[in-house]
């Protein structure tokens, strides 16, 4: 019977562990977090100190019997979840759930999931860490307080389900304003002009130099005619070498990954998204099967400092040594600063555990993207640790007409020290920086081949990517390592964020939301104020400050906003829905019954909608700028109502269309649109109970179906037969005339999963929920 009881988080981190421990050890996973706040109420007891109540999260109520069985037994308990906060809190949250015995119950904690850091953690045991677990429980009453203070608000006003978070508020922000300066950028025109030159001396090497000065200033070229006007000066002129700069430049290896830098090289070179990365990066931290052995490859993968431990370093300077020699080491192991302002825990940088097994040896154990990872974690740390890349430099003036003067510069690589491990972007670097050019003497004359100008416009700022987005925030001090992921997440789960071609743009809902907390709720959205925050929990981390003094901080002027923004949210709501909306557009009145019409909002954008709904249905789409959007009304061709033989015409609704009569509202008729693929099906189909044919064609909530008139059965073409595209097990896919919502491809196939139905598209192969196509959009 085993003596002492291991608890870690994952079931994967425990097979690891249990294998480097002996038969006297049981290793049980939490997995995860087992108690939280109550989800259907606040659970924080203001009055008494900001005392939350917890309750075993759902489906952990197992899982804690396991755990306390165990316990009983066991005469050490071991409590090993993750090296930081969350994880200090979850040590806690079991201990407290499981009710463990404090007198033999010790904390364990290790940036890396090997045998030797296993054994090291448990020959320095130590108690939980009050300070960490009152910063991580400070940090999930604040969410709470604010989630549960202002979204009532939000949903209230905007009459449906909204929620707002702490620091998902202020990167909605900024995807909001950077969208903003996007739609207020107006271009400028400019212009560039560039050489080709020639030495007169060999006449082989041509190169080119870009017009840098003019009379001593810079070129103002803003339009064509500005180059028209100096481009015969420069074809008749002379052009002489005037100086020469030859130098060498040293180029240093960036320091190894932490969280934020891992995101976004593996978002620009393996095309990952942060939460790919970071489920990845877990999998090697918890342990990979190498013949036998489980072993964890990476470091512990939430981090913010690039601290190596020293053993690291001298591991990998005795791989480099050997693989490329004495020369591509520095003199003494680099050190490299962590920005003490972000820095939470003494964590190590993101690397291997052993710099001995290289990615190559690897490959075979790892899947296509796990291995991509990992030899990308493995040669940023190994050229973390080598010498300098060395550029000889040449930087060319050239005279021309006196008043001209143009700029070559070039380099050429002399020792590729840690490049020969790991390449970096250039992007930053222009390309005129990268050509060779020929050694040139002060007073040399060259020879002009042609003049090339060059048209330009000044580009706005593009939008934020999701890497992009996380620098951003921890450049501003917003949020931590372990939650940019989940921040990320939620503000696209929100629906207030969409990805468009890779980068972040904001739906209408979420500029709307976003005006409204930064009309209401101004420093709950302002990101100096959300860093302080940010920088307080570091302080109770530390045991500089309590946690009911700073919470007490917190909640002293957020009660007052509360208490202003009962008034002024629905004002905040109705500024925001009417931005750039134009004044004729405001005042308009229902042209079918001449009631006000009011702003409103859908999936598909701000319209208008009369005010006597449900009696009157008129609404009218606005478009980005406000203005109403022009349709053009399409009559479905032979399709005529049923009811009053009006003709029939096409209406969309966000993303469902549908055919209505020409009379509405005094008709109100509507039929789905059919595809000619069910018509044809309905003509050529028998019943399959009496025989009875044609069938009627229709279409419902799951797309287009056959039903037979005289003894009222409906069938779906799977159940025909009929679908078309083979399942997984060779039986047949039902496809559906609806448009994706991605790519805008018809039909889709209809496919039931793991949490009910969904709809895959062929073209692009996304998948979207039945409920989240098929929701209609608010009237």
């Amino acid at each position: 019977m085993a003596k002492k009881l291991v608890i870690v988080e994952s079931p994967a981190k425990a097979k690891t562990i249990s294998r480097y421990l002996g038969r006297d050890y049981l290793v049980k996973a939490s997995v995860g977090h087992v108690r939280d706040l109550p989800p259907k109420e606040l659970g924080v007891d203001v009055e008494q100190g900001f005392r939350p109540t917890y309750w075993i999260t759902r489906g952990k109520g197992k899982v804690i019997d396991e755990i306390k069985t165990a316990a009983r037994s066991a005469e050490e308990i071991y409590l090993a979840t993750d090296p930081d906060r969350e994880g200090e809190a979850i040590a806690w949250h079991v201990a407290q759930a499981a009710g463990l015995d404090p007198t033999i119950t010790r904390r364990i904690s290790f940036h890396q999931v090997t045998s030797d850091a296993v054994g090291q953690a448990l020959a320095q045991a130590r108690d939980l860490d009050r300070d960490l677990i009152d910063a991580q429980q400070a940090r999930r009453v604040l969410d709470r307080l604010v989630g549960y203070k202002i979204s009532p608000l939000l949903s209230k006003a905007m009459r449906k389900a909204l929620s707002a978070g702490r620091v998902q508020s202020v990167a909605l922000r900024l995807v909001v304003e950077r969208e903003r300066k996007i739609q207020a950028f107006v271009p400028v025109e400019y212009w560039s002009l560039e050489a080709e030159l020639q030495r007169r001396v060999d006449g082989k090497e041509a190169f080119r130099a870009r017009l840098f000065k003019i009379r001593g200033e810079d070129p103002e070229l803003h339009q064509c005619q500005d180059v028209d006007r100096i481009l015969g000066v420069l074809e008749e002129a002379t052009y002489t070498v005037s100086d020469v700069q030859v130098g060498q430049r040293r180029r240093s290896p960036q320091p190894p990954f932490v969280t934020s830098t891992l995101q976004a090289a593996a978002s620009n070179r393996l095309r990952l998204s942060p939460k790919q990365t970071m489920r990845l990066a877990q999998q090697l931290y918890e342990g990979i099967d190498l013949e036998g052995e489980r072993v964890g490859l990476i470091t512990y993968m939430r981090t913010d400092s690039t601290h190596v431990a020293p053993e690291a370093q001298a591991e990998a300077r005795a791989l480099v040594q050997e693989r490329w020699g004495a020369e591509y080491l520095p003199s003494k192991p680099p050190q490299y600063r962590t920005k003490a302002a972000l820095s939470q825990e003494a964590h190590e940088a993101i690397r291997p555990t052993s710099a001995l097994r290289t990615p190559e040896a690897m490959r075979r154990h790892l899947d296509r993207r796990q291995a991509a990872l990992y030899d990308l974690i493995w040669q940023r740390f190994i050229a973390s640790q080598m010498a300098p890349a060395l550029y000889d430099t040449i930087r060319v003036d050239i005279t021309a007409a006196k008043d001209y003067v143009f700029r070559a510069t070039g380099q050429r690589l002399i020792f590729a020290g840690y490049l020969a491990v790991y390449e970096e972007d250039d992007a930053d670097e222009p390309d005129e920086g990268k050509q060779m050019l020929p050694l040139m003497a002060v007073g040399e004359g060259l020879d002009l081949l042609g003049l090339y100008p060059e048209q330009h416009f000044t580009q706005p700022p593009p939008r934020y990517s999701e890497a992009t987005l996380i620098k951003e925030l921890e450049a501003n001090g917003v949020g931590r390592p372990s939650t940019y992921a989940s921040i990320i997440g939620v503000i696209q789960d929100r629906g207030y964020v969409e990805k468009l071609r890779g980068r972040l743009a904001p739906t209408a809902l979420g500029m709307v939301v976003c005006d409204t907390l930064v009309e209401t709720f101004t420093d709950i959205v302002d990101i100096g104020y959300t860093a302080q925050m940010e920088a307080q929990l570091d302080r109770v981390a530390e045991g500089r400050l309590g946690y009911r003094q700073m919470l007490e901080g917190f909640y002293g002027p957020f009660e007052q906003e509360l208490q202003r923004a009962e008034e002024l949210v629905p004002q905040a709501v109705e500024k925001a829905l009417a931005v750039s909306l134009p004044e004729e557009v405001r005042e308009r009145a229902c042209p079918e019954c001449g009631r006000a019409l009011q702003l409103r909002l859908s999936r598909a954008g701000r319209f208008l909608g009369c005010s006597g709904y449900p009696d009157c249905r008129y609404t009218l789409d606005l478009d980005e700028q406000g203005r109403p959007r022009e349709t053009e009304t399409v009559y479905a061709e032979g399709e005529t109502c049923e009811k009053c033989g009006g003709r029939m015409q096409v209406v969309t609704r966000g993303r469902n269309r549908f055919l209505g009569c020409e009379n509405y509202p005094t008709c109100r008729n509507t039929r789905p649109i059919l595809s000619d693929r069910i018509k044809q099906l309905a003509q050529q189909t028998a019943c399959p109970a009496c025989g009875h044919r044609p069938l009627d064609p229709k279409k419902g909530r799951y797309g287009e179906y056959l039903h037979c008139p005289k003894c009222v059965q409906n069938y779906s073409l799977a159940k025909l037969g009929l679908g078309r595209g083979k399942g997984k097990r060779g039986g047949k896919i039902e496809m559906v005339d609806i448009a994706c919502p991605h790519c805008g491809e018809t039909p889709l196939e209809k496919r039931e999963g793991k949490y009910g139905p969904y709809y895959r598209c062929p073209a692009c192969k996304k998948n979207t929920s039945a409920k989240k196509l098929e929701t209609q959009p608010d009237e």
